[in-house]
Formats: structure tokens, C-alpha cells, sequence
């Protein structure tokens, strides 16, 4: 093709929005590129908008994902042009298995390190428990993530805690990810379109977590055509409900899901057992609609909610609420807007009727109000910046108690989160990437109901204070730099490096090594501070086989500050203040992380393997020496195998291996009024057993018509039947009571599956 310059000044912009041609859906992370007299190239971000500036002259227009047709076309690049791009997937089921929305060779090219996308394939084929759909589940099979314990949706990234994962849904906070303790997450996969998980090197735009965030963005629904699809399993079923508002304009998505034990459960003779209730549901809202060129509003929304109850004795619900409207303006071919109010609203309530005359409940709640202004500006094809604003105001209600209980109510704890971010994607050559930013972060601590207290160098409280409501009662002001680059070494491979510092304020606090519904969340306060976290990190990528293998070696030291722990003895349940009973230190994590990833082919997958060490060092535990954290763990391998058997079967298998949680076991004994007494000497000195597990699942297509199809999942979770210790308690022995015996309980052995799943 002959090429030509106007003039070697003139620059010109193609910016515009990327959708599936079928669905209308905004596709994120699709290359597109301009090959011409120079070649520049970029992606499409988050809202599926893009922006490339050049030369003028004639171009080849290019536009591809993984899983899509490329569109070619043919681009004279004289003026500005706005595009709306429709791309359409290829139906090439055995030779690309893995739908994924980033270039071949981003995984090399890329700034980014410490970068995990999830397709919903690999969601939607990975076996995991009783059958159900769960991106969580999938998540811990990465390296560097580990699982909080047996089916527990909690999760830990490299040394940090479960509360130290930031976790969006359309930008909106879930503080709870867990339905049915742990045993599925909130995120129904078929309302769910990306998942991006940033294991501590985040930019700048995300904060108030330390060690991870998993940015979940939903479908926006089909501007096309009207479309139904679901699934029926043992334990669960789930509907999804999508259509135009206006075809080519606007769309909604509803979509939802609820168990059924307690429909068994009523089939039972006994009175207790069929007043119980074990069942939890949620549903996702999303509606759209394009208002002329350059401005689009949103507005999507969650509510889920879990009911456990045991007759009328004893009851406890919790759940989660989220809503954003956002508004995308385009001011020009390069400066593009985001504008979202958010609310998160987490709560749980536990109902006891233990006799006539002793009724009584907890409550606690946590919500937040959230406002963002975020600006993307494309100045040229070597800078993308983006620059913003967030203002959250967080209300917490640790404890409201009514009925015969004897305990007050505890105070709402009122505080205020500002930050200002500035971010920069930069292409300082054709081998070296830079991504850079700085996050300025302001929480103001605030006056209210709640009391602040003055501790003596014992921790005992020796004043207590009151601020009028909206009073700042303290700001802590944190500046959080963040940078990452990339030098391609050849067409192949490239070494990263990086180093950011996040700040968290608040604090979950946990009796328990996995997350429980009923964990406390404690805002920072005169006497708990912010924690800090400073990471750095170096990796060496490579692709191979002409990108259809990505090996990834990363390792990392991550030092923390202000880490919290309990005193011995501690009691978080009671309503006593909490301040007293908190120790507080510092810790360090340091690992290596290891990843091949098959991403082609009929035979697709990974190997993750990940060798850590996660300790805390804080006066008043262990001789003030360092000691494992709860979440310590030597080794996690994990083994992804997902295979297209023919055009009908696909099978898939899971293994993983992890070393055993740090946990404190008795070293002696004591009898008081003879009953027997464990005494623990060391915190988290010993290991809890080995952890292994195989996985196996088969899906056989029934229908693939052009208005209907169906398949039917079969799966095996824990395929060898191993015992897996989820809890190890300690009584004496009943044949010589001068003896300890441990007693192991387990979960699950063998736990078949078996769902049918269907799209009209």
C-alpha cells in the first residue's frame, strides 16, 4: 500500500467505542492499532473507548481480541474520526478455547506487573464445589492467591489478610464476597463480563486496600435482540434476563439466583428441623442507554442476602446492597469522562429465642457513599493519562442489640475518605514501558456517638473523649506513589519491575483464621492508624511457541506497617471498647511466584506454583519476636487442565496443593473445678496438615441451534476422597485423662455435581 504524508506536523485522532457485534456489549482491552508510515497501538479501556493519535496519511486500521474476527479496514487519516466498531466472534471452538479480551503478546509488552485476567471460559469450565459457577474459586487457583480454607470464598494475596482485598463490583465495594459461609461467592458468573485481579501493584486510580483489587465489572446487556439463559443444578438454580431498551441505544440485564435446602428441609418429621431456613439469594440489575454521540449513563445494582436459622431457637442473615450510576462523556477524540455515585451497604443480624422469656438480636452494618470524577486524557499514541477524585463517607454500626440482651448499643463510628490520583501510561520507547502515578489519600476520623479514648503505656484507658457529630476529629494524610515498567528484551520476553505503597483504614477484625459473616469492621481511629504498605517487585516474562505459552516468574518483599493483632485473651464479640484489647507492629512478606499458562489449542490450562513466607513482629507476642500470620503458607501449587474432547464433550480437571495454615495448638494443660484447661504458650507456632484436592468435570453440548442451546456439567469435587483437616480441636483422652487427644474434622469427601444449562 503506498503511503503518504500531508505534512509531517499534522496529527490527526481515531478514537471511538469497540461492542460484540452480537450483543452490543463494550469490549475492554481490545487491541486497536494503526500500521502505516508508523505504526502506534493501543487498547480499549474499561468502557470499551479508545483513542489514538498519529501522523496523517493513509493506514491500515486493525482491531482484534482473542476469540474475535480481526476487522481490517482501510483508514485515510486527514481529519479526526469517531468510530463505532462491531467485531464478531469467531466460532472456532477447538483451536481458541480461552475467549481472552487482551493481545497475544500483552502479557510481555505490558507495564503492568502482578496482573491476573479471568475469562468467563475459564469461570465457566473450572470444576469447583456442588457445581456452581464461582470466579472467587477460580481466583485461588492463581499464583500468589491462596484460599482462606475448605469451600471458603475468602482469599489471601501475597501475605496479605482477607479484609486486605479490595473487591468492586461496577465500582461499588463488597465487603462480604461469601454467601452460605464461605461456600460460593456473591458474583453470579452469567451477569459477570471481566475480571481484573492486581496482586498489590495497583495504579493509582484504586485504593484503601493493601495487598490486592479484584475489579468486577458487569455485562451491560444486549442492545440487539431479547435473550434468556440459566441454569438448574442440585443445590442452586440461576436465570438471566437481557434485552434492548432501545435497539443500538440502550439495554437491560436482570439476573438471578437462589438455593433450595430449605425446600428439603421441610420435608422433614421433625419441628425443628423444617422451621429451619438454609438459602441464600442474589440478583444483578443493569440498565444503559445512549444519549446522542458522546454521553451514556448506567446504572446497575446488587442485592444479595443469606438466611441461616435453626427453628425458631436461632437465626442469622447477612447481605449485601450495591448501586452506581455512572455517566461516560466524550468532550473531544482525547479527553474522555467518568462520572459515578456509589453506594455499598453490608450488614448481618442474629436473632436467639433460647427460652419464653430470653429473645434478643445483633445487628451490624457497614455503608458507605461514594462520589468519583475520573478524566482520561489521550494526548498522543505514547500517553494515556488518567486523573481523578473519590470521596467516600463510611458509616459503621458495630453492634445494635434489642430484646433481653444486657449489652448497650455500641456507637456508629462516623468517618470521611478523600483522595486525589494522577496515573500515566507511558511508551518512552518501543522497548521500554512506564506506568506511573501518585495517590493522595486524606481520612478524616469523625465525631459522633462513638467515644475516643487515651491508653497508658499497659493499654488501659485513662480518658475518655466526645466529639460533636461532623467534627475532624483527626486526618491522616497519606502520599502513595506507584510505578511499574517494562523492557522488552526481544520479541519474546521482557523483565519487569515495580514498587507502589498503599494505605488501608479500615479494619476487619476476625476470631476466626478464615472471614466469617460476623467479622467487626473498625475505622481507623486516634489510636488505630492507617495500615502501609510498601511493595516492591521483579518478574521475567516470555512467551513461547508464537504466544500460545506465557511462562511468568515474579517474586516480591512486601514490608507492612501498623499491623494489628490481639492481646491474649482478647474478646471482640464483647461490647467492651476494642482499643484495649489491640496490639499493634509491623510484618513482611516475601515470594516467588511461577506461572505456565496454555492459552490455545484444544488442550488449555495452567501451572502456578508459589513459594512465600508471611511473618508479624509485635510487642507483647511471642517475646516480641517474629511469627507466622495466620495466612502463612509455604507452598501452593495449583494444576488448571481444560480440554475439548470433541464438538459435544469438553472435560476439565483441578489440583492443588497447599502447605497447612499457621495456627496456635496447646502445649499443656490445667484443671479448674475439673474442668480442663488448654494453655497456649506461642501464637501461631504450629501447622495445621498438608492440604491436597482433585477436581474433575465434564460438560456435554445437547442442542447448539441458532435460537436455543443447552448443556449438561457433571463434576466430581475432592475426586480421591481426601479428608482434608478443616478444624482441629483438642479434649482429654477418654481412656487416661492425663493424655490430649486431637480430634480432626473434616468437610467434604467425594461431592458430585450435576447442572443443565440453557440460552434462548
Amino acid at each position: 500500500m503506498a503511503v503518504f504524508t500531508v505534512s509531517a506536523q499534522t496529527k490527526h485522532t481515531v478514537s471511538g467505542y469497540v461492542k460484540d457485534a452480537a450483543t452490543g456489549e463494550q469490549l475492554i482491552g481490545v487491541t486497536v492499532r494503526l500500521e502505516g508510515n508508523v505504526a502506534v497501538t493501543t487498547s480499549s479501556n474499561e468502557y470499551g473507548f479508545f483513542s489514538l493519535t498519529t501522523q496523517s496519511g493513509n493506514y491500515k486500521l486493525i482491531i482484534g481480541s482473542v476469540g474475535y474476527a480481526i476487522d481490517n479496514r482501510s483508514l485515510v487519516l486527514n481529519k479526526n474520526f469517531q468510530l463505532k466498531v462491531s467485531v464478531t466472534k469467531q466460532d472456532n471452538s477447538l483451536s481458541e478455547v480461552v475467549i481472552s479480551s487482551t493481545r497475544n503478546d500483552e502479557h510481555v509488552k505490558s507495564a503492568k506487573m502482578g496482573v491476573e485476567k479471568l475469562s468467563m471460559k475459564e469461570i465457566d469450565h473450572v470444576p469447583v464445589i456442588f457445581g456452581e459457577r464461582d470466579l472467587i474459586k477460580v481466583v485461588q487457583l492463581l499464583p500468589g492467591v491462596k484460599a482462606a480454607g475448605e469451600g471458603n470464598s475468602g482469599f489471601f494475596v501475597r501475605g496479605g489478610a482477607a479484609d486486605q482485598n479490595l473487591i468492586l463490583l461496577d465500582e461499588a465495594v463488597v465487603y462480604n464476597p461469601s454467601h452460605l459461609l464461605g461456600f460460593f461467592s456473591t458474583f453470579n458468573s452469567d451477569a459477570i463480563k471481566d475480571v481484573t485481579l492486581y496482586k498489590g501493584n495497583t495504579p493509582a486510580q484504586y485504593g484503601g486496600r493493601l495487598s490486592s483489587v479484584m475489579d468486577v465489572r458487569m455485562n451491560d446487556g444486549n442492545n440487539q435482540k431479547f435473550s434468556v439463559n440459566g441454569g438448574i443444578g442440585i443445590i442452586a438454580s440461576r436465570l438471566t434476563i437481557e434485552g434492548p431498551i432501545v435497539k443500538n441505544k440502550g439495554s437491560f440485564l436482570i439476573s438471578a439466583r437462589r438455593t433450595y435446602a430449605d425446600i428439603f428441609l421441610k420435608a422433614s418429621k421433625d419441628t425443628i428441623v423444617n422451621k429451619s431456613a438454609l438459602y441464600f439469594y442474589d440478583i444483578n440489575l443493569k440498565a444503559n442507554y445512549q444519549f446522542g454521540e458522546n454521553d451514556k449513563v448506567y446504572l446497575s445494582g446488587y442485592l444479595g442476602k443469606d438466611k441461616l436459622g435453626l427453628g425458631d431457637l436461632f437465626g442469622i442473615n447477612w447481605g449485601n446492597k450495591t448501586g452506581t450510576l455512572r455517566w461516560n462523556h466524550q468532550f473531544s477524540p482525547k479527553l474522555f469522562s467518568n462520572t459515578s455515585l456509589i453506594y455499598s451497604d453490608y450488614s448481618y443480624n442474629i436473632d436467639l429465642n433460647t427460652s419464653s422469656s430470653f429473645k434478643g438480636s445483633i445487628m451490624s452494618r457497614i455503608k458507605d457513599w461514594n462520589a468519583k470524577e475520573e478524566f482520561s486524557f489521550f494526548p498522543n499514541s505514547n500517553n494515556t493519562w488518567k486523573m481523578g477524585i473519590n470521596s467516600i463517607y463510611h458509616t459503621i454500626r458495630p453492634g445494635e442489640y434489642t430484646g433481653n440482651l444486657t449489652y448497650t448499643n455500641q456507637a456508629f463510628n462516623y468517618s470521611w475518605e478523600n483522595a486525589f490520583y494522577i496515573n500515566n501510561e507511558w511508551r518512552a520507547s518501543d522497548k521500554l514501558k512506564v506506568e506511573y502515578g501518585v495517590r493522595v489519600s486524606a481520612f478524616s476520623v469523625l465525631g459522633g456517638q462513638n467515644n475516643f479514648y487515651t491508653l497508658n503505656d499497659r493499654g488501659a484507658i485513662i480518658d475518655t473523649m466526645n466529639y460533636a457529630r461532623g467534627k475532624i476529629v483527626k486526618t491522616y494524610l497519606n502520599l502513595e506513589p506507584r510505578i511499574s515498567a517494562s523492557y522488552q528484551i526481544n520479541a519474546f520476553s521482557s523483565l519487569k519491575a515495580a514498587y507502589s505503597r498503599n494505605t488501608q483504614s479500615l479494619h476487619q477484625l476476625s476470631s476466626s483464621a478464615t472471614s466469617s459473616p460476623t467479622d467487626k469492621w473498625v475505622s481507623t481511629n486516634n489510636i488505630i492508624k492507617p495500615e502501609l504498605a510498601d511493595q516492591v517487585s521483579l518478574g521475567y516474562f516470555r512467551n513461547l511457541a508464537d504466544n500460545n505459552y506465557e511462562f511468568s516468574a515474579e517474586t516480591y518483599y512486601k514490608k507492612l506497617q501498623n499491623q494489628v493483632d490481639y492481646k491474649d485473651g482478647a474478646n471482640i464479640r464483647s461490647n467492651d471498647p476494642i482499643e484495649p484489647q489491640l496490639l499493634f507492629g509491623r510484618g513482611r512478606a516475601y515470594g516467588i511466584e511461577l506461572l505456565l499458562r496454555k492459552k490455545t489449542g484444544r488442550l488449555t490450562g495452567w501451572i502456578g506454583y508459589t513459594l512465600s513466607k508471611t511473618e508479624k513482629q509485635i510487642d507483647g507476642i511471642n517475646n516480641s519476636e517474629w511469627y507466622a500470620a495466620r495466612q502463612d503458607r509455604t507452598h501452593d501449587i495449583s494444576i488448571v487442565g481444560m480440554y475439548d474432547l470433541n464438538k459435544k464433550w469438553s472435560l476439565s480437571a483441578t489440583y492443588v496443593y497447599y502447605t497447612g495454615n499457621a495456627v496456635s495448638f496447646p502445649s499443656g494443660k490445667y484443671y479448674v473445678d475439673n474442668q480442663v484447661v488448654f494453655l497456649y504458650t506461642k501464637r501461631n507456632a504450629y501447622r495445621m496438615p498438608a492440604y491436597h484436592r482433585l477436581d474433575l468435570s465434564a460438560t456435554l453440548k445437547l442442542k447448539q441451534r441458532e435460537h436455543f442451546s443447552s448443556e449438561l456439567a457433571l463434576g466430581l469435587y475432592n475426586a480421591y476422597g481426601r479428608e482434608n483437616a478443616y478444624a482441629i480441636t483438642f479434649r482429654d483422652n477418654p481412656d487416661d485423662r492425663s493424655r490430649t487427644q486431637a480430634v480432626q474434622t473434616s468437610l467434604f469427601r467425594f461431592v458430585p455435581s450435576i447442572s443443565y444449562n440453557f440460552k434462548f
